[in-house]
């Protein structure tokens, strides 16, 4: 039985580098799955990256076609039912 050495932290940095180039690519050409998608966002949550939505972004065009009533919308409703 041979022994192996840990990874250094250069060849993890390295990983940690491609994989997020091979995600990043794959999304930016249109190629990437639904599977894609969630190991995207698993990825970033994993490394403490997150957003706070904001109007003509990406992640705030995302949140504004949502079907779900904005903080006045659910005021509105929240009036109707009492």
């Amino acid at each position: 039985m041979t022994k192996h050495s840990k990874a250094t932290t250069e060849a993890l940095e390295g990983l940690h580098g491609a994989i997020a180039k091979a995600l990043a690519d794959k999304i930016a050409n249109g190629e990437a799955t639904a599977a894609d998608l969630a190991v995207a966002r698993q990825f970033l949550k994993d490394n403490g990256i997150d957003a706070i939505p904001r109007k003509g972004t990406g992640l705030g065009d995302l949140v504004d076609s949502l079907p779900f009533p904005d903080a006045d919308g659910v005021a509105d409703e929240d009036r109707k039912l009492n």
